[in-house]
């Protein structure tokens, strides 16, 4: 027996129907709405592709003027990544550098270009065109360690520096003049001395080779007056040579040694196996050191010592002369550099001044460390080369 179809309830179609229109109200209402947010991100959209494509835009232009500007500037520019690799060089630096430097390390084109050692900031470069003095700067680029060079040249501004202090130690010279003509006739007038004794008739070979030895003396101090004198008022250029500076350690050594030895003084050697080497005037570098250690010496007592010492850290040099002579007043430390300026009867004045002089010309410094009656330390710093030693 078949159940007979249930007669649908009006109520019950009605009730469907109006849930069926409200649920197809939300639905509109839903869709309405989400339509308008689609709209309203596509107008977003709109404005950020736009505001992008400005800013694209403007890079772009500001790239072209900056490019522009580093194709004008008269001073050379060079990017580097974090390995110390060149990435960008503008035309001023691919002139100096000869070519395109884009892919060399920086490190090693300095070191294959470098003339002279860098001072503190300024460093004298073999260009395309010459010789030049360059100013070095440089800053970070981005946080992987890339940096910005600036390469200036400065070279008309060093050499005009160059000439002004040639003009100041010839106006040195000059208003010293008359101290001097008495330094030279106070050791003349003494050999005049000595050698009138020579003719004396009654005088015996003992006596005469006693006279003869002042005299010669007199005049070697004569001698050495003059050439510092010369030395200091002379602009010589330094040369161009790279030396070890075990070898000006080892040089100084044979000459003072024996000297110190002869006084009663204990001479120690320290440093003297390092390997760093130098770029510059060998034989003035060696002038220095002898004319510091013979300071030292002549300010220690006998039964005192004098050390040499040597070191090197990254692209610096350090060479120290100590003695534990009788000091120097702290009052009188920067005028020991002075020209003329002495604390010894019979000195020039002229020995530290061109000690100065010298270190300065091959990119260093030299300071003194002393009081009285705790000896002293003389200190030069040096820059050093990465280039080798030639054969």
């Amino acid at each position: 027996m078949t159940d007979s179809p249930r007669a649908i309830d009006p109520r019950e179609l009605e009730a469907a129907f109006s849930l069926f229109n409200e649920a197809s109200t939300q639905l509109a209402t839903a869709y309405q709405d989400l339509q308008g947010r689609v709209d309203r991100l596509a107008a977003e959209l709109a404005v950020a592709n736009g505001e992008l494509k400005r800013q694209f835009l403007e890079k772009e232009a500001l790239s072209e003027r900056l490019e522009l500007l580093l194709d004008a500037l008269p001073g050379g520019v060079l990017v580097l990544d974090g390995d110390s690799r060149i990435v960008k060089a503008n035309p001023a630096a691919r002139h100096w550098l000869g070519g395109d430097p884009v892919g060399a390390e920086w490190p090693a084109l300095m070191a294959s270009r470098l003339v002279a050692p860098p001072g503190a900031r300024e460093a004298s470069f073999q260009t395309s065109d010459g010789q030049r003095w360059l100013a070095l700067s440089e800053s970070p680029f981005d946080a992987s360690g890339g940096r910005i060079l600036l390469l200036n040249d400065v070279t008309e501004s060093t050499r005009l520096q160059q000439q002004l202090e040639h003009h100041k130690r010839l106006s040195a010279m000059g208003e010293m003049a008359a101290g001097l003509a008495h330094q030279l006739r106070t050791p003349l007038a003494s050999a005049l001395l000595h050698a009138a004794n020579l003719s004396r008739p009654d005088l015996d070979d003992a006596d005469r080779t006693r006279f003869s030895e002042r005299v010669r003396e007199r005049l070697k101090h004569l001698e050495r007056m003059i050439q510092d004198m010369l030395m200091f008022v002379r602009s010589q250029p330094l040369g161009d040579e790279v030396f070890p500076l075990d070898a000006v350690l080892r040089e100084v050594t044979q000459i003072l040694e024996p000297q110190m030895a002869g006084r009663g003084l204990d001479f120690v050697l320290e440093g003297g196996d390092t390997d760093a080497r130098l770029r510059g005037s060998r034989k003035a570098i060696t002038g220095v050191l002898v004319n510091l250690l013979e300071n030292a010496m002549q300010a220690t007592e006998p039964g005192g010592s004098v050390t040499l010492s040597a070191s090197a850290s990254g692209m610096s040099a350090t060479i120290a002369v100590h003695d534990t002579g009788r000091g120097i007043d702290p009052g009188i430390h920067e005028r020991l550099f002075e020209p003329f300026f002495t604390t010894r009867q019979e000195g020039t004045g002229l020995g530290l001044a061109i000690v100065r002089n010298v270190v300065e010309a091959h990119g260093g410094a030299v300071s003194v460390t002393s009081s009285p009656g705790a000896g002293s330390v003389f200190t030069v710093n040096l820059p050093v080369t990465l280039e080798a030693v030639a054969a």
